[in-house]
């Protein structure tokens, strides 16, 4: 790999250093007590993300994929000090029997594969295997750093499964519906528990608990996840975590008072014309990710726009959880049109919506009148702009708007439910959304992501387990049963039929032709998997299927 290169690394990855490296000093000084030492001392080790940390090194493993999946070396620990690693790469990199691979195995420890050794028994019920299959995927506590990327957690908490052996943030809150189902409310609060030190420790929750993930967020989903707790212990638990959903929205909200009419959209915050404040998705970061490197960089030869800008919306689709859909491509076919920053997206936007809402309902319980009347204000004043500027009554459907445009995005989405999961949306509008929902999106094994088949894979043929939750208990929301019992039926037997000629649940499913897998994407189908077992743990017991 040439050197030139490397220096671009360096100069990317240089425009951010100075904020990682002030996150990681604050996340080295947090106390942390792993199960096993109550005395443990504060984290050792300082976090560097791995560009910035192996310089060359790095770039020249991920541009030769030394590992078909770029997720695996970022994922893996060293086995030496820095130092040592590095310098040894320099005396021996260029010689003519050096390997670059075996250098790799040499120095790293490939990521461990935890569920390895578990025997699926097709014996059992789904939901037999799913209450098996929580101990496989759980993570225990750990106070020192690994000296790899993870970002050491206080509290136990459940992984996705597959190459995802960190805690995701949106994927946690499906994830806890079965843990609720299960009986697991300890759970539940532990990982509640760490994204409150999270939000603590770095004011914000990233996309993941690894150290290359903290330039970007991911869906705010943390009020649902106290509104869940808070069913199961009592609104007592508003209070332990107000502070904390104070900072979430003081993250998402941060640039609020910099838009203007020349400057509409300062970080995840876009001004509209009328003056009204609504969303974006927005990473932090303008370079390639860590974790798909090369990936990106060749996206980015393929764009006739700037590098740096590709970068920023490739890595602000992975903030949004749909990484990668048509919904963020000007041509839908074209990974390199990719435009996220110039996306006010429906989803974001109800979910700050209930933000607001439990923030108002958090401030009513402490007695502060005043301050719960203003979030409740600046929901309503949400739910009036997100409803005028998204809803499309020629498709009666919630669309993605590209606020540079002044337009409807062209990609029809299932994201366009969420209003209806979080009742932002008139009875007419209800009502009118199940007949589109019905005739563009239902498909044999459930809700399609999309109508379009692009080799993305928040596109069709690919249904998701968050997006049929989404989608039936809006559908309840407003008295439309029936299409919700049908979408309920028909991914709850997609499900258990996979799992019968398999033994597995999976990441995503095929939701167009059911004999075969669902596909497309970085990465293959991935096992595991956390919230689908969430999700069909909850509609398999929460009634008796049809």
């Amino acid at each position: 790999m040439s050197t030139p290169t490397g220096i671009k690394t360096q100069l990317m990855y240089s425009k951010l250093s100075i904020l990682l490296l002030a996150i990681m000093a604050l996340l080295s000084a947090c106390q942390l007590e792993p199960a096993d030492s109550a005395d443990n001392q504060a984290v050792a080790d300082p976090f560097m993300p791995p560009a910035e940390r192996w310089g060359q090194l790095f770039v020249d493993v991920q541009m030769a994929k030394v590992f078909p999946d770029g997720k695996t070396f970022v994922d893996c620990t060293p086995k030496a000090a820095d130092d040592e690693i590095l310098a040894a790469y320099e005396a021996n990199k260029d010689k003519p029997e050096f390997h670059l691979k075996a250098f790799v195995l040499e120095y790293f420890e490939r990521p461990k594969q935890y569920a390895s050794g578990f025997q699926s028994d097709t014996s059992r019920s789904p939901v037999e295997h799913i209450n098996a299959l929580w101990p496989i995927l759980t993570r225990e506590p750990g106070g020192r750093s690994t000296k790899g990327t993870l970002i050491p957690l206080p509290n136990p908490y459940v992984v996705p499964g597959g190459r995802f052996g960190e805690i995701y943030y949106w994927d946690s809150y499906f994830t806890m519906l079965g843990l609720q189902r299960a009986g697991k409310v300890d759970m539940i609060e532990n990982m509640i528990d760490n994204f409150a030190y999270l939000i603590d420790t770095i004011g914000f929750i990233p996309n993941g608990n690894r150290d290359y993930f903290l330039t970007r967020s991911q869906p705010p989903f943390f009020a649902a996840m106290v509104n869940l707790l808070a069913a199961e212990k009592g609104d007592s638990v508003y209070a332990q975590y107000l502070p904390r959903l104070e900072k979430e929205y003081a993250f998402w909200m941060d640039g609020a008072e910099a838009v203007s009419e020349e400057n509409p959209a300062v970080k995840h915050v876009v001004r509209l014309p009328n003056g009204a404040l609504l969303n974006r998705y927005w990473d932090a970061g303008d370079y390639p990710r860590a974790e798909m490197y090369r990936d990106d960089i060749e996206t980015a030869e393929q764009s006739a726009r700037p590098a740096a800008q590709v970068y920023r919306d490739i890595r602000s689709a992975c903030e949004s959880g749909w990484d990668f859909s048509s919904r963020w491509l000007a041509d839908p076919q074209r990974l390199e049109t990719i435009h996220t920053t110039d996306i006010i997206p429906v989803d974001l936007n109800a979910l700050l919506y209930n933000l607001e809402r439990t923030l108002a309902k958090a401030h009513r319980l402490a007695g502060d009148d005043a301050t719960a009347d203003n979030y409740t204000n600046k929901a309503a004043q949400r739910q009036a702009a997100l409803l005028n500027l998204c809803w499309d009554a020629e498709t009666a459907w919630f669309r993605d708007y590209d606020y540079k445009k002044q337009a409807f995005t062209p990609v029809f989405s299932v994201a366009g439910a969420y209003p209806l999961f979080f009742p932002m949306a008139t009875p007419s509008q209800g009502d009118a959304a199940a007949t589109t929902m019905r005739e563009r999106l239902l498909r044999p094994g459930g809700l399609v992501s999309t109508p379009l088949q692009t080799g993305q894979q928040w596109d069709a043929p690919n249904g998701w387990a968050p997006l049929q939750w989404i989608g039936i208990q809006g559908l309840r929301n407003y008295g439309q049963d029936e299409l919700a019992d049908e979408i309920e039926r028909r991914w709850v037997d997609l499900n258990v039929k996979v799992y019968e000629n398999t033994g597995k649940m999976v990441e995503k499913y095929n939701v167009e032709d059911l004999s075969l897998e669902a596909g497309g994407g970085e990465y293959p189908v991935q096992d595991g998997f956390g919230w689908t077992n969430g999700v069909l743990l909850r509609l398999m017991t929460e009634q008796p299927q049809q």
